[in-house]
């Protein structure tokens, strides 16, 4: 059972390392640039940063322009190279508090750097 507890909380770990888009994976918050109904593919942004989110499976979503979303997926690499997140879980999150959240992924950072260096046994 503490096996099994310690993998979800160094999963969980790495979903919060990968938010960022500058570290792809497959948990991202940022800016709704754009949304198309017709192919149910949105693009968030993150200063010049941008990732298409294909939203296909998110049924219950509304989308708004200019709100801040956290989508959890799998990264898909399409043949073009172009990375493309399949959404399986959704959410408005707008009001979070941006530079805070971003001050927390560098403290996790830290703590992640210093215990791939030292691992536990």
């Amino acid at each position: 059972m503490a096996e099994l507890a310690k993998k979800i909380f160094w999963r969980q770990m790495w979903h919060l390392q990968l938010v960022a888009l500058r570290h792809i994976g497959s948990m991202m918050w940022m800016e709704l640039q754009e949304y198309s109904v017709e192919t149910a593919i949105a693009t968030i942004i993150d200063g010049s940063d941008s990732l298409k989110i294909n939203t296909q499976h998110l049924r219950e979503l509304s989308f708004r322009v200019g709100s801040i979303y956290q989508f959890i997926g799998e990264l898909l690499i399409q043949p073009d190279n172009e990375a493309v997140l399949q959404a399986r879980v959704g959410r408005n999150v707008d009001g979070i508090d941006l530079n805070l959240y971003y001050q927390s992924l560098q403290l996790l950072r830290q703590f992640q750097a210093h215990h791939l260096k030292n691992p536990v046994t």
